[in-house]
């Protein structure tokens, strides 16, 4: 069983945990820390063993990071949404030397992070306490001038993409921080008949025409809601050594190329930023 509390106390001692907002949880739970916000699970970290990704679809966006470079090259990744900073962490164990950035605008969920879960010296992680969309917005307008290697989205607004990231003006500004080589790797929860998911990425594809998708069996087959992750860039995409990937993970997933992408996924519109 795990232990839930959003303050943790000796009956004669101080509190050994932080007193958090009711809006966040930490829970103790097969040997790591499960975060959630607003009743949601948001991220599960594991302080001794930072590859131990439980979240399927966090396995498929470590996948893809695995793969688009050389092992252990260090990449420059932007990554909009943090929680328990689970797949940053990922990074910075297997590519020493990562610069990354996260765009996460709860700060009482990232100090909670730190104190029970805290990073590596010299992770090379730099939280900004900032909303994606502005904060995007401010890296493509200069602060980041190189362009990042990796874009990784995975923001959720109750349980969905927030409307101003999955918009078009939204995914332009994505596309926008991305060095010419770059890749964005977005999570997108999403069922059948999959109208959000088609949308960004007719959206996607004005500006990084080059995708593939990765998805649970069953929520392609629309038994269930699941997450769809989108693998775009401007150059072809790995699409084959993520299908290896796929057939020998332990909990195997299907992987679209461009036509099945099209089959499968296409027929959406790019949508307005929200009124």
């Amino acid at each position: 069983m795990g232990r839930s509390s959003r303050r943790q106390q000796d009956d004669d001692g101080p509190a050994d945990r932080p007193v958090l907002p009711e809006h966040l949880e930490v829970v103790e739970t097969d040997g790591g820390l499960l975060f959630r916000r607003d009743g949601r699970d948001q991220s599960f970290v594991d302080v001794t063993d930072p590859a131990r990704l439980p979240f399927d679809y966090v396995r498929r966006l470590a996948d893809a990071l695995d793969v688009l470079a050389p092992p252990g090259e260090p990449l420059r990744v932007v990554h909009v949404g943090g929680a328990g900073l689970s797949l940053p962490r990922y990074l910075a164990a297997t590519r020493p030397g990562s610069r990354q950035t996260v765009l996460e605008p709860d700060e009482a969920l990232t100090a909670a992070v730190r104190e029970v879960a805290p990073l590596p010296a010299r992770s090379g992680i730099r939280v900004r306490p900032v909303l994606g969309r502005p904060g995007l917005e401010a890296l493509a307008a200069g602060e980041q001038r190189e362009g990042a290697d990796v874009v990784v989205l995975d923001a959720f607004d109750d349980g969905r993409v927030p409307a101003d990231l999955a918009s078009g003006p939204g995914l332009r500004a994505l596309a926008a921080v991305l060095a010419p080589h770059g890749t964005a790797l977005l999570n997108v929860a999403d069922e059948a008949p999959f109208a959000l998911a088609r949308d960004v990425l007719a959206a996607v594809r004005e500006h990084l025409p080059q995708v593939c998708v990765s998805a649970e069996p069953a929520t392609l087959r629309g038994r269930r809601p699941g997450n769809l992750v989108v693998v775009a860039s401007r150059a072809p995409v790995p699409v084959r050594a993520l299908e290896e990937r796929a057939r020998r993970g332990g909990a195997p997933y299907r992987v679209l190329d461009a036509a099945a992408v099209s089959d499968t996924l296409g027929g959406g519109s790019p949508r307005p930023d929200p009124a």
